[in-house]
């Protein structure tokens, strides 16, 4: 074993099983603004996200969620717009508004059942 460990920074992406392409990246893209990186027809998904967080969507209805992801979060600068925003689009927040160490976070749904953690302080604070 090596006497040096990595040092991670940041999440650098996810990959997900989606029923729906389309679908999936239009909720990626009017909720969070992400844009489409690159189109991958060729199996059938695309790379979307800024220039911090990269979602990789695979369309699969078989294998879509559940797909051993309990949940995965991001850090939102706009943290007091998020229950507005999630209200007008219809997203479900199972859980409110919840306080976390030094931060508060909201759990969403996406049309997956994927939950998605919306923070307000990066790694809690901690």
């Amino acid at each position: 074993m090596g006497t040096h460990a990595l040092n991670v920074t940041a999440l650098d992406h996810v990959n997900l099983c989606v029923k729906n392409l389309d679908e999936s990246a239009a909720f990626y893209q009017t909720l969070f603004g992400f844009e489409i990186k690159k189109e991958q027809p060729e199996e059938n998904s695309r790379i979307i996200g800024n220039d911090a967080v990269k979602l990789c969507l695979y369309e699969d209805s078989k294998k879509a969620h559940p797909g051993g992801i309990g949940h995965f979060g991001f850090h939102v600068q706009n943290f007091s717009d998020i229950v507005e925003k999630c209200e007008l689009m219809g997203v479900p927040m199972p859980y409110g508004v919840v306080d976390w160490e030094k931060s508060r976070s909201v759990y969403i749904i996406d049309p997956n059942g994927y939950e998605i953690e919306l923070s307000e302080i990066q790694g809690g604070g901690l």
